[in-house]
């Protein structure tokens, strides 16, 4: 059952708290929701705490409807832990949820007992798919989120999955509901020079059928996090991999969180 929590940070935070034990905080990517850790949360929960989170300008979570960034998210995410009294968490997310969960580490270091980053990178917007990215919200604010473009977007998160029940969420959507969104990702600073800073374990986990993100690019930069293995590499998992191919995902993350010395 969704619950919410109205951070210091100022937003009132939709989340799902389910189990006991270690926490594990994950953050979904950009125009999903909580959801796509469904078999994560289903399977884990037995073992662990595992809390999924709504940022801003997504889900349930209600915000004063002002321009944000990534920073931002990753403060909310601190704050989340504050408001459930966590001192410690093991953090992470997809794609987006992954950018913040590297940033929070930056921010608060001493509250992150791991990270799990699944399909994402800590790189900047590239200019070509940038201007790629922008042509797709200019549609989307222009016309809508119209059935073709939920197709289009759906086809590149999740492959060959069903879309429908994404679509439906989408088309409700207003045409500038993704506007602060997608600026905040967009407009993202490279976090990878400062890698090396960031010393809690980390796992990586990566779908090779990655449209977005290539396999090579992903085992570049968890070279530089001092404390991650090699990226677990999902065969044929497209983007939202956590989603596609929940067995293997979760069972990347039981092994890594079973290693934690906290575990």
């Amino acid at each position: 059952m969704t619950q919410f929590a109205t951070l210091s940070t100022g937003p009132t935070i939709a989340y799902d708290d389910v189990g006991q034990g270690l926490p594990l905080v994950l953050g979904h990517g950009f125009l999903l929701d909580s959801s796509i850790f469904s078999g994560q949360a289903g399977s884990l929960s037995d073992r662990y705490r595992v809390i999924t989170w709504h940022a801003r300008g997504h889900g349930a979570t209600e915000y004063d409807g002002r321009p944000f960034s990534l920073w931002d998210n990753a403060r909310d995410l601190i704050a989340l832990l504050d408001a459930l009294g966590i001192d410690r968490a093991v953090i992470g997310g997809h794609s987006m949820g992954g950018f913040v969960a590297l940033s929070a580490a930056l921010l608060a270091p001493r509250r992150i007992a791991g990270l799990v980053l699944i399909n994402t990178t800590p790189y900047g917007q590239e200019q070509y798919s940038a201007g790629k990215q922008q042509a797709f919200a200019d549609a989307w604010q222009t016309t809508g989120p119209t059935r073709e473009l939920c197709q289009l977007f759906g086809q590149g998160m999740f492959g060959g999955g069903r879309l429908e029940p994404w679509t439906e969420k989408w088309m409700k959507q207003t045409p500038a509901q993704c506007a602060h969104p997608f600026r905040a990702v967009a407009e993202r600073d490279d976090l990878s020079p400062r890698l090396p800073e960031i010393t809690a374990p980390a796992l990586v986990v990566h779908g090779s059928g990655d449209a977005g993100i290539s396999v090579a690019q992903t085992r570049q930069w968890a070279s530089a996090l001092p404390h991650a293995s090699p990226p677990v590499v999902i065969d044929g998992a497209p983007h939202a991999s956590c989603a596609t191919h929940p067995e293997e995902v979760t069972a990347a993350i039981d092994r890594f969180l079973s290693a934690l010395p906290s575990a």
